[in-house]
């Protein structure tokens, strides 16, 4: 849908910690932490899955993104995406690759279209997830109108994610916020 294109970049501006010292319920915890492939996971939770690309293209990351692997005013390629089941989306994704690790057979990263990065991070027995970091966004973040613009209902808190793969030796941030009506607030509705 071409009307979600206005809103690049959505951008994750957050206070990313390993941990939390929200009380947070179990079952979100489970979903906030996962190690394995969130893509996977919510295949096996819907019968149609599908990633909607809301923008990417190269930018230069922000202090607020960088990390020890990805320097302030590096150029990366930011990628912006929702995944859907069953035509509900339940996740808004937003990764960094830095143009240095689009090389060789990462390469092919860069031109990933309506493919979910996850599907082929996690099948690529090199990849090693380095740390787990977790932010709350509130309504008025970019996120939070973004969900107003979907119509998706009101929440106080979205939680979301991020990570730092590297594959190959080669740095890549993903970040991963849960929208409302996700499975991640669906205690005990899902596994």
């Amino acid at each position: 849908m071409k009307y979600l294109a206005s809103f690049f970049p959505v951008t994750l501006s957050a206070q990313w910690q390993l941990q939390t010292n929200k009380q947070l319920n179990q079952h979100l915890i489970d979903w906030l932490y996962d190690a394995g492939s969130l893509t996977a996971r919510l295949k096996s939770l819907c019968k149609n899955f599908r990633v909607e690309v809301i923008g990417q293209e190269v930018q230069e990351c922000t202090a607020d993104e960088a990390s020890t692997t990805i320097q302030k005013g590096e150029k990366v390629l930011v990628r912006e995406v929702l995944l859907y089941c069953d035509e509900q989306p339940q996740v808004f994704a937003r990764s960094l690759l830095p143009l240095k690790s689009l090389t060789g057979d990462e390469q092919q990263l860069a031109h990933l279209g309506s493919q979910p990065l996850g599907q082929v991070l996690f099948n690529n027995p090199q990849l090693e997830r380095q740390s787990i970091s977790v932010a709350s966004f509130d309504m008025h973040t970019g996120v939070g109108q973004l969900c107003k613009h979907l119509a998706l209902p009101s929440q106080a808190e979205l939680w979301g994610r991020r990570s730092l793969f590297v594959l190959n030796n080669k740095p890549i941030m993903v970040a991963e916020v849960f929208l409302p009506n996700s499975f991640a607030y669906q205690k005990g509705a899902f596994a």
